[in-house]
């Protein structure tokens, strides 16, 4: 999706860099590259052309200051039209539209400053460039500073400064893409020092837009900093787990259900394959009743709005009145409305596994998002195999298997010294007290 570089003429051999710039892009297709100390006044079309392997680019450019600085966007006008571009003292941002997608996305290439009030002038003009909040927002790459002692290795962490560029990301409600691959983006020429300062942070209608999205890390080359991209490729591994949802037990048909399917004559060679086989029924009458009752949640909820507003509609005109039965149907569509208003605020709930601010508060948009975040999070998006990136579901797969088959093979033999647990002194329930335990209890008993 979008791709950063840093120091093209920095450390090591330029060609060496561009290079590794065309294969990253022939390997990797990235719609939008973002380019940190070009060392350049100006980038020509036949150079850019040349490192793009095409001429379906577009760009704007910072020229640098001095011997340093110089930031570069390109992106292919295949996948991405802009609309508008702005220059800062610190970054470069342009306005467009990816192909396919409704809504406008803003991706600014941010090259951060090193001294305090330069990081300060930075997170102001940010923080009014955003002030634009009709669209999807990505801003990527060098910040220059960490957010927490974790992201820096063997250097000075600045807690100012961190609290600062925390302070920013939650005042501008932005979420960091996770890192894969590597836990530092730099390190230093004597190789002693590493830190993370490289990264993409991205608005909450970014991932509503693109769903789950990470941060690779690939190979640093001649440069002190390793080249980062943001994409959103999700890898399938299969069938998921299955899930009963809170609002299925509501609902009167679901014991039903559950008996018919318990009581469908099964056969195995084994006990445990008969039980097995009979809570496979379980589960498959389940799912068929589940996306025959709550598969359509959304376009029900619409249908029976709709028709209700309609009605009362109908009812507004001064010179038409709602006969007995209109009436019925009003009545009716506001309760099969209120009740689908509730079975979707109860699975997204669920999904999302937050609990409501306020009983029964209504706020789709915010679990869409706590569900997205999580998502993003949990998901595998690859695993380091014998030193190689992996993303191939089955080999994944094989080689978790294959760790909790060792860790659970290993034998540990624990030597615990008896006589140093007679002094411990356990809390313990008294007879009453265990006594209740086993009290029945009514509903109207705490």
């Amino acid at each position: 999706m979008s791709f950063s570089i840093r120091d093209f003429k920095k450390n090591g051999n330029t060609e060496s860099k561009i290079n590794t710039f065309r294969k990253i892009r022939v390997s990797e297709q990235p719609n939008i590259v973002a380019i940190q100390e070009s060392k350049c006044n100006e980038v020509s079309d036949d150079w850019l052309e040349f490192v793009w392997g095409s001429t379906d680019f577009e760009y704007i450019q910072k020229p640098k200051v001095g011997k340093s600085g110089g930031m570069l966007l390109v992106w292919d006008t295949n996948a991405f039209e802009v609309i508008q571009a702005v220059e800062g003292t610190f970054f470069l941002a342009i306005k467009g539209r990816w192909k396919g997608k409704e809504r406008d996305t803003i991706v600014t290439n941010v090259y951060g400053p090193h001294k305090d009030e330069g990081k300060r002038e930075l997170w102001e003009s940010l923080e009014t460039l955003m002030e634009y909040k009709d669209a999807n927002w990505v801003l990527c790459e060098d910040f220059n500073e960490v957010r927490s002692p974790s992201e820096r290795k063997n250097c000075e962490f600045i807690e100012r400064r961190a609290t600062r560029f925390n302070n920013f990301i939650e005042n501008m409600q932005l979420i960091e893409a996770p890192l894969i691959g590597r836990k530092f983006t730099r390190i230093s020429d004597d190789g002693l020092k590493l830190s993370k300062l490289d990264r993409f942070l991205v608005s909450e209608s970014f991932l509503q837009s693109w769903g789950d999205v990470s941060m690779i890390s690939l190979d640093r080359g001649t440069s002190d900093h390793c080249p980062i991209f943001l994409r959103d490729k999700q890898i399938d591994f299969e069938p998921i787990p299955f899930k009963i949802f809170d609002v299925w037990l509501e609902n009167k048909e679901v014991e039903k259900v559950i008996i018919e399917a318990w009581n469908k004559k099964v056969y195995g060679s084994r006990r445990d394959c008969t039980f097995r086989n009979k809570l496979k029924n379980v589960k498959e009458s389940l799912r068929e009743w589940s996306r025959h009752q709550y598969g359509y949640l959304d376009i029900d909820l619409e249908n029976a709005k709709n028709k209700a507003c309609a009605l009362e509609k109908k009812a507004d005109d001064h010179e038409c009145n709602l006969s007995d039965s209109e009436r019925e149907e009003w009545k009716k569509a506001r309760e099969v409305w209120f009740q689908k208003e509730k079975e979707k605020g109860e699975v997204l709930k669920q999904k999302s596994r937050l609990k409501w601010a306020v009983e029964g508060d209504e706020n789709s948009k915010f679990f869409h998002s706590s569900i997205k975040r999580r998502n993003n999070r949990g998901n595998i998006r690859g695993l380091f195999i014998d030193g190689v990136w992996q993303e191939n579901p089955n080999a994944i797969k094989e080689e978790i298997f294959g760790y909790y088959k060792k860790v659970f093979e290993q034998t540990q033999t624990i030597d615990v010294d008896v006589d140093s647990l007679q002094d411990l002194n356990f809390n313990k329930l008294t007879e009453a007290e265990a006594a209740t335990l086993e009290v029945e209890f009514s509903e109207g008993e705490i």
